[in-house]
């Protein structure tokens, strides 16, 4: 398998790129480092607010170990569900997160539902608790989108745009690649290479551009759970256009729509319409 990725419309030629170190002969995969590199800066970040806002960061550090577990779990049982044909014949795969698999909405899910078990157990407020952690989870989504860069997975349709990535054919799953891929695809010393949007890249982008502004209005917000709403309602809209993009997208049984963008509709539209609701009834 070659392992070059370039971006040849702004001069990157990256020659070797891997996707795991080897450590006493056990590999570990680059995925998985991003993700816990991601969950370690969400807790700074979640325990950092967490104090600003007079609450207690020992309360968010015993969270987290729920959190993590239980969104984990989450974000595989979303991503197998919608890909049940690629788990059916080999169930024990189920459990082989190291070469990715994870879904973050299915994580989300988990996360909130975790929260609102731990706000009812430590009588806390689950919407205060949503908002100081949302800014931790947008951090670490934006840290654990490069492991698919490592992977070479989730991306985009073909494009020659300003970001556009070029990858070795033999580096992706088959299934990832497209015909408008295969019509512009070029040989290069008897290498085929295809040319994609690196919708990770956008998804990184994005969710920095979600956590300056959830970070600024933070200050303005007029009720418990806004600043959680505007997550969902950011990142969600981000979502929508860039699931269109993938070219391995999960879809939902019987429609053939993609799940993910499905679901990112509805929060985006769920999310403001709360956010209306509850700062017009704060301020009436």
């Amino acid at each position: 398998m070659h392992r070059t990725i370039d971006f040849p419309n702004i001069g990157i030629h990256l020659e070797s790129v891997g996707d795991h170190i080897t450590v006493f002969g056990f590999d570990i995969a680059y995925y998985g480092m991003l993700i816990g590199l991601g969950i370690l800066v969400g807790i700074f970040i979640a325990a950092a607010e967490a104090k600003r806002t007079k609450q207690k960061a020992e309360d968010y550090y015993d969270l987290t170990i729920y959190a993590v577990i239980f969104s984990i779990i989450g974000a595989r049982l979303y991503y197998v569900i919608f890909s049940w044909d690629m788990y059916k014949d080999d169930l024990l795969s189920i459990f082989n997160i190291r070469q990715g698999g994870l879904a973050i909405y299915g994580g989300v899910i988990a996360a909130i539902i975790t929260v609102c078990i731990f706000a009812k157990k430590r009588k806390m407020s689950a919407p205060l608790i949503m908002d100081t952690a949302g800014l931790g989870l947008v951090a670490g989504q934006m840290i654990g989108r490069w492991g698919n860069f490592f992977n070479r997975e989730a991306f985009g349709e073909y494009t020659d745009g300003l970001l556009a990535m070029r990858l070795p054919l033999d580096a992706v799953r088959s299934s990832d690649v497209t015909e408008l891929m295969r019509k512009h695809m070029e040989t290069v010393d008897g290498v085929s290479y295809i040319q994609v949007h690196p919708t990770f890249l956008y998804e990184s982008l994005w969710c920095l551009m979600v956590l300056v502004v959830m970070l600024v209005y933070r200050k303005y917000k007029k009720f418990d759970g806004e600043v959680f709403l505007l997550y969902l309602f950011g990142y969600g809209a981000g979502r929508f256009w860039i699931e269109g993009l993938r070219t391995d997208q999960l879809l939902i049984p019987g429609w053939g729509f993609p799940v993910s963008q499905a679901l990112a509709g509805v929060l985006v539209i769920g999310s403001l319409l709360l956010i209306f609701y509850n700062r017009r009834k704060k301020k009436s």
